[in-house]
């Protein structure tokens, strides 16, 4: 059963939600195969580069803040 509609690429949200699936480590089969097949790898390669980047910015705040509040 081929659909015609299984070969649009992934729209913003379904890239984002498999980053935050990959990040995370529980990326499905079926998403994992249509990223592989329709998605475009430099999309997939930034978003995980700004995922990354605001995480990484998201943990020096909290410890930022965390050290201020304890009076470090």
């Amino acid at each position: 059963m081929d659909d015609p509609a299984n070969h649009k690429p992934p729209t913003l949200w379904q890239m984002v939600h498999s980053v935050l699936a990959a990040a995370l480590g529980v990326q499905s089969g079926k998403n994992r195969e249509r990223d592989f097949t329709h998605g475009k790898p430099i999309h997939f390669v930034m978003l995980g580069v700004l995922f990354t980047a605001i995480f990484a910015l998201t943990l020096f705040g909290v410890v930022k803040l965390i050290l201020h509040l304890a009076g470090i």
